[in-house]
């Protein structure tokens, strides 16, 4: 009769006291690596129950290596850094605009000890934890008072209620837009308990329009970035100076949403055309929404920036609480802010603004450099090319960044497969994958993570 192969599995009491595995405990505790060795064993079990002839795999010495594995994996932070070499500035799945590095230790001052949050160190009273962001956003764009939360969506969600709580808000139908993740304007304005009112058509909507629309139940007219997507041909919009001048006749606030939060002019990178914060306020919009974490190159926070008397009616509503930011990301905003009032420094020191600025020149030398390290490594080939690369976070979707990439291929591996080991790597790396190369755009690799590169693409390719 042929032995039964679960008997040569090892005891769990036999892997938990094999050294590698003893030395688990200290740091990960008894149950963490007793699920281990129970999930290995158990993984083992249903290999041999289906004919897998395991030999060496069994033996204690083998099965501890993989509990190890197993732990070591488990307990890893699921948030963890990346490569961008993907060409796209604000990576949405990548977490948008990496934060200067002044703004990155003020948040973790922040962190690790207490500050004055709502502390006014001169009186020793309590005082609004927005306070430091007027006290950078009023004087650098002349505005009245300013406020911020979460995001975006937050803002505009928070400031439709405070404003237009159950009335009517006069949209154009052409900028009812879909941002990422399926998150609709008319949703969130439904979320305000705002009443959306739409008017014009998806190309072309008049100022006239608007005011046919306005009734005693209009509360606010309200303009939206397009954010994502470009209406081209014939088209017509009614202008946010139209806007506001109708406003100020029927005494209605007008609210800009401009989204992508610039600035300044990014015609400078050759990227014009997103509205810039101050030319709005300029306009005369009484409140003007915008991100952190997108072209202002901050913190994920929803700004909101304006008159005096609807920021006060803002932070006023009981959601507010809700929406508020926390202390470090106040910390890392009101550092990147500052970095503005000091003239070219913001170009100097916030990574999104110096990745949207690099001269093609300057990134064609470094993928030459990139790519004669990575022929280095046998049976890698690499090829240096121009390319286009793309701003992303919905800003400036159709403007293409003039960029330089090295496509490389592997003998006996396919281009998933490359991609595939980079992104389970240490650090991950995110790639290109197109024609069957991947693709390593250097406007978004930090020239400091290049030495990382290489070595992550020597490991993948070495499997």
């Amino acid at each position: 009769m042929a032995e039964n192969p679960l008997r040569r599995l090892p005891a769990v009491t036999a892997v938990l006291e094999s050294p590698g595995v003893r030395a688990l405990v200290p740091a990960h505790g008894h149950e963490v690596v007793l699920e281990a060795v129970r999930a290995e064993l158990d993984d083992l079990r249903e290999r041999l129950k289906c004919g897998s002839a395991l030999d060496g795999d069994i033996a204690v010495g083998a099965v501890a290596a993989r509990v190890t594995a197993r732990v070591e994996a488990e307990s890893a932070p699921r948030l963890r850094s990346v490569i961008n070499a993907t060409g796209i500035a604000l990576h949405t799945n990548l977490g948008r605009s990496p934060v200067a590095e002044l703004a990155a230790k003020a948040a973790y001052e922040a962190a690790r000890g207490y500050l004055n949050l709502e502390l006014d160190l001169a009186t020793g009273k309590r005082s609004s934890r927005q306070n430091p962001i007027r006290d950078v956003l009023c004087p650098l764009l002349g505005c009245e008072s300013a406020t911020a939360v979460n995001n975006c969506a937050a803002a505009t969600v928070i400031a439709l209620r405070a404003l237009a709580g159950g009335r009517d808000v006069i949209v154009s139908r052409g900028q009812l837009v879909e941002i990422g993740g399926s998150f609709r304007i008319p949703e969130i304005m439904a979320v305000s308990g705002a009443v959306l009112r739409e008017v014009g058509t998806t190309n072309i909507t008049r100022v006239g329009d608007y005011e046919k629309a306005i009734g005693p139940n209009t509360a606010v007219l309200m303009r939206v970035h397009h954010s994502n997507f470009r209406i081209r041909g014939f088209t017509e919009a009614a202008s946010l100076e139209e806007l506001v001048e109708l406003g100020k006749k029927h005494n209605l606030p007008v609210i800009d949403d401009v989204g992508s939060g610039a600035l300044i002019d990014f015609a400078r990178f050759g990227l014009p055309g997103d509205p810039v914060v101050g030319e709005s306020l300029a306009a005369g919009a009484d409140l003007v929404l915008f991100s952190g974490d997108k072209l202002l190159g901050g913190p994920q926070a929803g700004i909101i920036v304006g008159r005096k008397p609807l920021i006060d009616r803002i932070e006023k509503d009981p959601l507010m609480r809700a929406f508020r930011l926390d202390k470090m990301t106040l910390a890392a905003l009101e550092t990147t802010l500052r970095l503005y009032r000091q003239g070219d420094r913001a170009l100097d020191e916030i990574p999104t603004l110096r990745i949207l600025g690099i001269p093609l020149k300057e990134l064609r030398r470094r993928a030459e450099a990139l790519a004669a390290r990575l022929r280095e490594i046998p049976g890698l080939r690499t090829e240096v090319r121009d390319d286009s690369a793309f701003v992303g976070g919905g800003s400036l979707p159709d403007l293409p960044l003039p960029t330089a990439v090295v496509a490389v291929t592997a003998d006996g591996m396919s281009d998933e497969t490359i991609a595939e080991r980079l992104r389970a790597g240490t650090p991950a790396v995110l790639a290109r994958v197109q024609d069957g190369r991947v693709l390593f755009d250097l406007r978004t690799v930090f020239e400091s993570q290049e030495p990382q590169l290489v070595e992550a693409v020597r490991s993948a390719v070495r499997g």
